[in-house]
C-alpha cells in the first residue's frame, strides 16, 4: 500500500495524506501531468475519473468526471494556482454539474500536492488539502473522502510500474 498516513485536522481544517512510490520525482510527477495517466487513479477504482479538460499550468483549469457502479456520473474541477516543476502544484477544487460548471452548495477546498525524494529513486508524495470550514470538511469526510483517496493513490504503483518495465 503507497499511502503511509492520513491525518484529519478539524481546527486547521485541514486533511493530509502522505504516499510513498518506487520512482524517482520526474515519473511521479508524470501521473499529475498526464490526463490518461491521472484518470487511472484519481477516483476510487470502482468510481474511475475521465479528464475531459486538462490544462496542466498555473492558471489552467481541469474538468473531469467519475463514474460509479451504476453508471452514474459525479463532476468536479480544479483550478491551478501554483505549478513548480517536478515538485509542487496547488489546485482549488470543487464539485461541478453536468456541463462542468462549478456548483457552489459544497465550496471549494484547496490542495497542495509536493513530492520529494526521500531515497534514490524513492518519491514521497504529501497531498495536503484546506476547507472552507469544519462542517464541509465534516461533510466530505462522511463522504467517503479519506478512504476514497487512500484507493486512488493505492492505484498509483501499478501505473508506475507499468511504465517502468516498457
Amino acid at each position: 500500500m503507497a499511502v503511509i498516513s492520513s491525518e484529519k485536522d478539524i481546527e486547521a481544517l485541514s486533511f493530509t495524506i502522505v504516499a510513498e512510490f518506487d520512482a524517482a520525482v520526474d515519473r511521479v510527477w508524470q501521473i499529475w501531468e498526464d490526463p490518461r495517466q491521472l484518470e487511472r487513479w484519481w477516483g476510487p477504482p470502482t468510481w474511475p475519473a475521465t479528464f475531459d479538460k486538462h490544462e496542466f499550468r498555473e492558471g489552467g483549469s481541469s474538468s473531469y468526471f467519475m463514474t460509479g457502479p451504476e453508471g452514474e456520473k459525479s463532476r468536479g474541477w480544479w483550478k491551478f494556482t501554483a505549478i513548480d516543476s517536478p515538485r509542487r502544484l496547488e489546485f482549488n477544487d470543487g464539485f461541478a454539474d453536468e456541463s462542468g460548471a462549478p456548483v457552489g452548495d459544497m465550496g471549494e477546498t484547496h490542495a497542495v500536492v509536493t513530492l520529494e525524494e526521500v531515497e534514490a529513486g524513492r518519491t514521497r508524495m504529501t497531498v495536503a488539502s484546506s476547507f472552507e470550514n469544519a462542517e464541509q470538511l465534516q461533510q466530505m469526510l462522511e463522504m467517503g473522502m479519506e478512504e476514497g483517496l487512500k484507493e486512488a493513490m493505492g492505484q498509483i504503483d501499478g501505473i508506475l510500474a507499468e511504465r517502468a518495465s516498457v
